[in-house]
């Protein structure tokens, strides 16, 4: 089979087991695997954003040397712009239209299209693709014995992860934390470019891009068209040659990392405007004034609109996978808000609550949001035949769990990830 009929056969089967059946015969396809590799492997990059279907009629067809020849030039970035275009042209109309389609194009989109994965190859031919993976988080509150002794703590941002590739030859990639590639801030990446060729060798520098608010932020991340990113900043907390962040580990400790990345940033600050290095604070947690240190700094943090902080271990390697070496402290707020409307759930909620429609004011701001979390499914059950047979739901008044307050487009309020924790009283209006 061609690599675009497998793809095909791949794209009509919904169950995993069969994808992978596909895929385990036609493990000796060395032109479907390598494809594979260069559609699923997120470092490597083409800086294409547009890649026409072909519509019209069959070309001779375009040989897999040719198509990978031409892709030197896009990964290098020796070819790009109009002759980047010219050259994507000349290759659709060389190729047949299932050829280009269903394979050249989807790997120059860096997407199959047919329901598979990295680690779907990976599992049926081992290694076959690389798995791009960032160092990440887990939650304080489920390992407290290591919150003790001197920590690194900085603000926990509210924005996103943003990994970028610095090449010493003046070449920049940005990705997600999960490899997905980042088009939408060229401004950073030209700020980056003019600093490039004063590192010794490729380098990422792991941080998170804030704007002036989360939910403008969001928009731009992928957004093809009429983006307007130019606000944003991003705050960087580490620095990784990018050998080793392929390899998956940095064994140099987090201490030494942070000393090296301000120090880096103190040379070429000039140059880089919306690039900034996150603060940090060292306590010791075994003493009393290292505690009041930690409370304050938490609750500056909370004060100031983060999320909460961050608990880093001065010691540890940097490792591509979630880490105990840091640790997220997200403090919770309480709202007493009232029930003003009940909506049925759907899916395996139909005939039952879905979520209350609260609203009220605290501390100076109006909130309304909706509450679909936190209910047990006797709660369901039972809210909503209360509601139903009694309308004795709306009014009263309820606390709300949530991570933090937002701003709404429109300038009213919101929380994010409310979750239902009791109602403060029996009747309509009351909080006891």
């Amino acid at each position: 089979m061609t690599p675009w009929q497998i793809i095909k056969d791949l794209e009509t089967h919904n169950l995993r087991t069969n994808k992978e059946q596909i895929i385990d015969a036609n493990r000796d396809n060395a032109e479907f695997l390598e494809g594979c590799r260069l559609a699923l492997d997120s470092m490597i990059t083409f800086g294409l954003k547009k890649i026409p279907e072909k519509t019209d009629e069959d070309g001779p067809g375009l040989s897999w040397d040719a198509f990978t020849l031409a892709l030197t030039g896009f990964v290098s970035r020796g070819v790009t712009g109009n002759t980047a275009r010219d050259m994507i042209a000349t290759m659709m109309n060389s190729a047949t239209q299932e050829q280009w389609n269903h394979w050249y194009r989807r790997i120059l989109i860096k997407d199959l299209r047919c329901g598979v994965s990295e680690k779907t190859i990976n599992k049926v031919v081992k290694g076959a693709i690389p798995v791009f993976e960032c160092q990440l988080s887990h939650d304080s509150a489920n390992h407290e014995s290591k919150v003790c002794g001197k920590k690194m703590i900085e603000v926990k941002l509210d924005g996103v992860r943003v990994l970028t590739v610095v090449y010493p030859d003046g070449r920049v990639d940005q990705f997600s934390r999960n490899g997905k590639e980042l088009l939408n801030f060229g401004h950073i990446k030209e700020q980056f470019a003019k600093v490039a060729n004063k590192l010794s060798s490729p380098t990422v520098f792991d941080g998170e891009i804030m704007s002036s608010s989360f939910q403008d932020l969001m928009k731009q991340v992928h957004r093809k068209e009429n983006v307007t990113a130019g606000d944003a900043v991003l705050h960087l907390f580490d620095i990784i040659p990018l050998d080793q962040f392929q390899e998956g580990k940095f064994a140099v400790k987090q201490r030494e990392r942070t000393a090296w990345l301000k120090q880096w940033y103190e040379q070429h600050m000039n140059l880089l405007p919306n690039v900034t290095v996150l603060d940090h604070a060292v306590v010791d947690l075994d003493s009393d004034e290292g505690q009041k240190l930690f409370s304050m700094y938490n609750k500056s943090a909370v004060e100031n609109g983060y999320e909460g902080i961050m608990i880093k271990d001065l010691d540890a390697p940097y490792e591509c996978k979630r880490s105990a070496a840091w640790l997220k402290l997200k403090p919770f707020i309480e709202v007493s808000l009232e029930v003003i409307n009940v909506e049925e759930g759907t899916g395996r909620n139909v005939g039952r609550l879905g979520a209350f429609v609260c609203a009220g004011d605290d501390d100076g701001k109006r909130i309304k949001v909706n509450v679909g979390s936190g209910f047990s499914d006797s709660n369901r059950d039972s809210f909503w035949a209360s509601h139903v047979e009694n309308d004795n739901i709306v009014g009263q008044i309820v606390e709300v769990r949530a991570d933090a307050v937002t701003q709404n487009q429109d300038g009213t309020y919101s929380l994010r990830f409310p979750r239902f924790l009791r109602f403060r009283g029996f009747e309509a209006g009351e909080k006891l």
